[in-house]
């Protein structure tokens, strides 16, 4: 029998004096006969107790806990364009940091009912004055009316007196003025005095790293206002300064790259632009911020990657190379405990890269396949699974031992299995130093082989009841149990120890994706990378069962990871490799 939900109750929510609309706000939400709109507007001047209200429908509905009541996102739009308004919420929503178009398409596919709250969206807007991204206008039309116009999405949304959305079907709920209520002073220090406040080091620059939080939040916005909407050589000093792109407001440099007027170093939007979507996530540390456009920064702006270079160092990962806008479709690690990295591109033209630096060589022959994922011994025996989920063996020697084995996967996993629509292969994997290969398949089954032993059929398992996203492998020492990992559409993560029955319980499952996984058996003990479509690489350490979080630059539709700690991510905007502190990771 259905568990029977109770209706929300009003009385059992927070009680707060002097708070006006609260009877109708949450009539709105709870909305028992379904006929009132999917948008509520709270409408009212500075000092109408909006914000209070606001405050107080939050603290109730996270102490309620009903699904009607629940809020999904909040994102206080006070001082973000539509650009950084859509990273925050998809950030919230589970989807990751998605520019405009793929968030909403996200949305659009998404039906799950979704209550949103947008305090201060009168306040939205950045950068210089006479530019769109500083109308809050520029955010309702470029973001919020198409997500709106899904059926499945709810909002209530702070306007002020701006009559933003107003002519749009809505619950209207007006402010009323508090005479006890006493309204900010406005802000009066100037650009001068800020910067004057910046202490400096011994050579004479400004030192970030030890101005005021709350001067190197301020400081940007304020040159901006004097500047009128003008272009100024103090703004362009900041925004060349690569410490204030450290330590300054991420969302006001953000804003102000977005100024084709202003004249910037070689690369400087580009690099911003790149690892925007993360510098702006609050809860990434200033070493982070080091870290991450130190990433974007490699091969494209030599000088400001030196710069950097020192500070994510200090940080518990740094970037070794990076090979950016360089779409990449798949790759594998070659035999060897640090060996090279084979890179393909969609049209299946090959690098190699090595994995300590920034040197590559190019193979002049191609896959004859658009790959979607490698696996091999070498450059020139390889087990490709091309996009339509067909595997296909590409050797050098077709007479050889290779060409015979992998020829063999190629055939079992096309031919040989009952039905090849319900157990097509979704997923490669191998393990670079014990030569074996494991396979994933729409039914949720995992295959593993051996590329030193021919075996008529692999050790199989089925893991999961989706199909599977990504398949890894992990022999621990000579003669110790072999660890297979493998992800799946429903955000779980499971682990076989291939000589007994899988774990009961996923090793994680989030309401994401895994795109990618990675094992490697490292000086600290094994360790399990996966890489979730939400821009998070998560590690875990298997002997002590906790994990770390990496924030992924770009998409990910593969990783490897080396007993040293050298992580590399490739995908559709393109590669690099990090080398974690695994020390520093888990003292």
């Amino acid at each position: 029998m259905a568990t029977v939900i109770p209706e929300p109750d009003i009385a059992a929510w927070p009680h707060v004096e002097g708070v006006s609309g609260r009877q109708q706000l949450f009539d709105w939400v709870v909305d028992v006969n379904g006929d009132r709109p999917r948008l509520c507007l709270v409408r009212g001047g500075q000092g109408t107790g909006k914000s209070r209200l606001l405050a107080w429908f939050l603290a109730g509905a996270a102490a309620a806990g009903h699904p009607r009541t629940t809020v999904h996102a909040t994102i206080p739009a006070d001082g973000l364009t539509a650009d950084t308004f859509a990273w925050d919420l998809g950030r919230q929503l589970g989807y990751g940091p998605l520019p405009l178009d793929r968030l909403l398409n996200q949305a659009a596919a998404d039906q799950r009912s979704t209550l949103l709250l947008v305090p201060d969206l009168h306040r939205a807007g950045r950068g210089s004055a006479d530019l769109a991204q500083a109308d809050p206008t520029t955010l309702v039309t470029a973001f919020l009316e198409p997500l709106l116009a899904l059926p499945h999405i709810r909002a209530v949304i702070e306007v002020g007196d701006s009559g933003l959305l107003a002519e749009h079907s809505a619950e209207v709920i007006e402010g009323h003025p508090d005479a006890t209520h006493e309204l900010p002073g406005a802000a009066t220090t100037s650009f001068a005095d800020l910067i004057a406040a910046v202490p400096h080091t011994a050579a004479g620059r400004p030192d970030w790293a030890q101005a005021p939080d709350a001067l190197r939040r301020r400081v940007l916005d304020q040159a901006l206002y004097e500047a009128g909407g003008q272009p100024t050589a103090e703004v362009e000093r900041l925004l060349a300064d690569p410490g204030f792109l450290v330590y300054g407001s991420a969302h006001a440099i953000t804003a102000a790259m977005d100024d084709a007027r202003l004249r910037l170093p070689d690369g400087a939007r580009r690099i911003w632009r790149r690892a925007a979507p993360q510098l702006t996530a609050t809860e990434h540390g200033h070493m982070e911020r080091a870290a991450l456009l130190h990433t974007a920064a490699l091969g494209d702006n030599d000088r400001l990657a030196a710069y950097l270079q020192p500070l994510a160092e200090q940080h518990h990962w740094t970037a070794t190379w990076a090979q950016h806008d360089t779409p990449a479709a798949a790759h594998c690690q070659l035999s060897g405990d640090n060996g090279q990295l084979l890179v393909s591109d969609p049209l299946g033209r090959l690098q190699l890269h090595d994995l300590e630096t920034s040197q590559h060589t190019s193979i002049p022959s191609a896959l004859p396949v658009r790959p979607a994922a490698i696996v091999g011994t070498g450059s020139d025996a390889l087990l490709v699974l091309d996009d339509d989920g067909v595997p296909h063996a590409v050797t050098s020697d077709e007479d050889g031992a290779a060409a015979t084995l992998l020829g063999h996967i190629a055939a079992h996993h096309t031919h040989a299995l009952p039905s090849t629509e319900v157990s097509r292969p979704t997923a490669l994997g191998s393990c670079s130093r014990s030569h074996l290969i494991s396979v994933g398949d729409t039914s949720g089954a995992v295959h593993l082989w051996s590329l030193t032993t021919y075996s008529p059929t692999p050790r199989s398992h089925r893991l999961h009841t989706v199909p599977i996203t990504a398949v890894t492998c992990l022999p621990l020492g000579d003669d110790g149990p072999t660890l297979v990992f493998s992800a799946a559409f429903d955000g779980s993560i499971r682990m076989w120890e291939a000589s007994q029955e899988p774990m009961e319980a996923p090793v994680d499952q989030r309401p994401a994706v895994v795109t990618a996984l990675a094992t490697a058996d490292t000086d600290i003990g094994p360790l399990l990378a996966a890489a979730w479509n939400d821009g998070e690489v998560h590690l875990w350490h298997l002997t002590s069962g906790t994990a770390r979080t990496v924030p992924l630059l770009y998409r990910c539709n593969a990783l490897s990871l080396t007993p040293s700690g050298h992580l590399t991510v490739s995908g559709p905007d393109g590669s690099h490799t990090i080398r974690l502190s695994l020390h520093q990771l888990w003292p």
